[in-house]
């Protein structure tokens, strides 16, 4: 099975193919981690002002093949640097990544489970 990783940054958008769940998860930690190293987002204002913890600064999603549903799940970088781990695509549910170490692990086994 092969594994996309989509990166979006506000209106840019990169993708990289990988052979491997594993290689992909680590360039997924690496780009998020390049990221948040640049530092947190500023307030926007709009019609009400979105502090940087309420801001997704960039979301990171992996995709697997599936002939129904390809099995999908991500992080998305906070304004405030805090990772939020989800799962699918369309209907995209927050994961809680409070019994792993990191929430790249949790997306990890969360891609594992959802190929087999």
């Amino acid at each position: 099975m092969s594994w996309k990783l989509t990166i979006r940054r506000g209106s840019e958008v990169s993708r990289e193919s990988f052979e491997q769940l594993d290689e992909a998860v680590a360039a997924m930690r690496r780009r998020a981690l390049d990221i948040r190293a640049e530092g947190p987002a500023q307030t926007a204002s709009m019609l009400r002002d979105l502090k940087p913890a309420n801001q997704v600064h960039a979301r990171l999603q992996l995709s697997g093949q599936g002939l129904l549903r390809k099995p999908t799940a991500g992080v998305d970088v906070r304004g405030d640097g805090t990772f939020v781990p989800f799962r699918g695509a369309v209907r995209r549910e927050e994961l809680d990544p409070t019994q792993y170490d990191t929430p790249f692990e949790l997306v990890r086994e969360t891609l594992e489970g959802a190929a087999r």
